[in-house]
């Protein structure tokens, strides 16, 4: 009997302890599903997360290779520059150079004409009284020639320049004026020998000393830099005086 009052005391307790375990379980699957839930969304958004940081991540290494790409396209433009830079500075001390130079021929050209203008040397002087008692256009040109031989180049232009004004129909005309411009060039006065060499080849076309005014033209011309000109002129001697010794000389500056 007591066994039964027991057993019936202990029931509410045990109904009660079931109850409450079965709310723990369903709190327990209702946590779940949150977590779940919740573990779904991190997920979602992590995944989001990441795929935005690889986009900046694309844009960053994009950024970076136009970055290093203009760098290198400045790092080549200042490259050619500075190239070009040092080009015009060697342009402009050439044409200073050959400034200077055209400079020193007109100083000349108005003394050459001024009457009044003394003499630079005894050489000169010496010229000036020879040309003067020298009548003959053989003998002023044999004359000059002599002095250009010497390296007497000033008084040698005194000569030719003599012939050239005092003779205007000799039939020496054309050699006058060939060593005359002989004499710039030998002193290494190209520019000054370009022009000389030009009024033969242009006022005496039928000159035997055309094809050598050609050539050393042209010859002018590479010492002073100017392969276009040079190269022109060397052309021209070959397809207007083939069989010259000159044009065979060209040829050999052509190859």
């Amino acid at each position: 009997m007591n066994k039964q009052i027991k057993s019936f005391l202990l029931l509410p307790f045990l109904v009660l302890s079931s109850c409450a375990t079965r709310q723990d379980l369903i709190v327990v699957e209702d946590d779940l599903r949150k977590l779940k839930t919740e573990s779904e969304t991190i997920k979602t958004q992590s995944a989001g997360s990441y795929s935005d940081v690889q986009k900046v991540n694309d844009e960053i290494a994009r950024l970076q290779g136009s970055i290093e790409e203009a760098a290198h396209k400045n790092r080549e433009l200042f490259g050619r520059l500075g190239m070009e830079d040092s080009l015009l500075v060697h342009k402009i001390d050439d044409l200073d150079l050959r400034l200077q130079k055209i400079e020193r021929y007109l100083a000349l050209d108005t003394k050459e004409k001024s009457p009044s203008a003394l003499p630079h040397s005894n050489e000169s002087v010496e010229g000036s009284s020879k040309a003067s008692v020298v009548t003959d256009d053989a003998a002023l040109l044999k004359e000059g020639l002599e002095r250009l031989g010497k390296h007497g180049f000033e008084s040698a232009r005194e000569s030719f320049s003599a012939l050239l004004k005092t003779y205007p129909k000799s039939n020496l005309l054309d050699q006058a004026q060939f060593y005359l411009a002989e004499s710039y060039f030998s002193e290494k006065w190209y520019e000054k020998a370009i022009l000389e060499y030009q009024v033969v080849i242009a006022k005496y076309t039928k000159s035997s000393m055309r094809p050598a005014a050609l050539f050393k033209q042209a010859v002018s011309f590479e010492k002073i830099g100017d392969t276009v000109n040079a190269k022109a002129r060397f052309k021209t001697l070959v397809n207007v005086y083939p069989k010259s010794p000159e044009a065979a000389q060209a040829r050999k500056k052509m190859k």
